[in-house]
């Protein structure tokens, strides 16, 4: 496999209207995917890649991960892992989603989302941190999963950062329309002209989409709609506002039913959009995840201090009991800030090292030692102290 620098002048520096032109789309998106290429693989359905966790739990992790590279940059763009979640898991994780959906609708918040006007279907925005906080010891056990971690970690390296938004999407709940997603894709089609070629690439890089299945979503629920291999399209940003590419999309998309526990995971410059929901009886529940690199900015503003106050205690017991470190590592980066910049140098120095602790370093660092709660905050107080301007 190769690949090229995001900056080089092998590129053009400004995506132009040449950039957009359909039949180059349409050769392109026109790829077949080789199973040969994908060993680790159990099925590729309808262009996209199918992963087994059980399988991948048992796979050479370095070797697995530049698979799923591979597929992302090069290949389809998009993989599914079959069972990612155990099914208890995913079922308690959707009674405290629930239970904040009804305290949401008691206080009379309706909460808009891209499927419905704001009260037809449920939205939890900034769900990552309102479950840590509503229930810790079930956020500790969801985001102690390692099949996600480990194309999160593939794809974004360590200390990546995980935002999220519950979505239940009732029967008539209508289509997206295709689209690209967070960075440039929230960007206006007349601004992304001033953003250079090598951002529209870079842009790709900086995060991992992706959604859990909370139920069984056959297609007619109206699970995600995939045009694979347009991640490749260098015009991408630009081109899905175009009519012709929107008509193209909705030709050709292809959708995979998921099972409860299954995960989707895709590169955020893939052509995609959520189904209409078509179904008499289905209300397609999804935790959909943005992972952000450590160096770029999330979507969404998290309060991480009180999300490791609360989720802690559980990481404790979770040690306690016997997890394996890979798994309670795996839940500390989803809760604790893992990039230790910015901060304030004249304070939070780096001694001993090139950065100071981040507060993911100061919550290991804790469990090593068996800190108390009472102690871990003290040390997190000091922290944030260090870091303020």
């Amino acid at each position: 496999m190769t690949s090229s620098s995001p900056v080089t002048t092998a590129h053009r520096a400004w995506i132009e209207a040449a950039d957009c032109d359909l039949d180059d789309f349409r050769a392109l998106v026109s790829t077949d995917v080789e199973p040969g290429d994908y060993p680790h693989a159990s099925d590729v359905r309808a262009g996209v890649l199918i992963y087994s966790a059980r399988t991948m739990a048992n796979a050479d992790r370095h070797a697995l991960q530049t698979e799923l590279i591979h597929a992302l940059a090069d290949g389809p763009g998009v993989v599914v892992v079959e069972g990612a979640f155990e099914h208890d898991v995913v079922d308690r994780a959707s009674v405290a989603f629930t239970a904040i959906i009804e305290s949401q609708r008691a206080g009379g918040v309706t909460a808009g989302d891209h499927f419905g006007k704001a009260g037809v279907n449920e939205r939890v925005w900034n769900s990552a941190q309102k479950l840590a906080l509503h229930a810790p010891e079930v956020f500790a056990d969801y985001y102690a999963n390692d099949a996600l971690a480990l194309a999160c970690q593939a794809w974004l390296g360590p200390r990546y950062q995980v935002t999220s938004q519950i979505n239940v999407v009732n029967p008539a709940g209508a289509a997206q329309v295709p689209h690209r997603d967070y960075h440039l894709g929230f960007v206006d089609v007349e601004q992304l002209a001033a953003y250079p070629a090598h951002m529209h690439r870079m842009s790709a890089v900086l995060t991992l989409q992706g959604a859990v299945a909370h139920c069984d979503m056959p297609v007619e629920s109206g699970p995600t709609m995939l045009l694979p291999h347009s991640q490749k399209f260098a015009g991408g940003y630009v081109a899905f506002y175009r009519p012709d590419f929107i008509d193209y999309f909705a030709a050709h998309q292809v959708q995979v039913p998921l099972g409860k526990g299954d995960a989707l995971l895709f590169n955020p410059a893939l052509f995609h959009g959520a189904g209409a929901n078509t179904s008499s009886d289905i209300s397609r529940m999804a935790n959909l995840l943005q992972i952000s690199s450590p160096f770029g900015r999330a979507m969404e503003s998290l309060d991480r201090t009180a999300m490791v106050r609360a989720v802690y205690p559980a990481l404790l017991a979770m040690q306690v009991a016997g997890r394996s470190d890979r798994d309670i590592r795996n839940a500390v980066n989803a809760t604790a800030e893992g990039y230790a910049f910015p901060t304030n140098l004249d304070r939070d120095q780096p001694i001993g090292g090139l950065t100071p602790p981040s507060q993911v370093d100061t919550v290991l660092a804790a469990l090593a030692s068996r800190l108390t709660p009472e102690a871990l905050d003290i040390a997190l107080v000091q922290q944030t102290t260090r870091r303020t301007p």
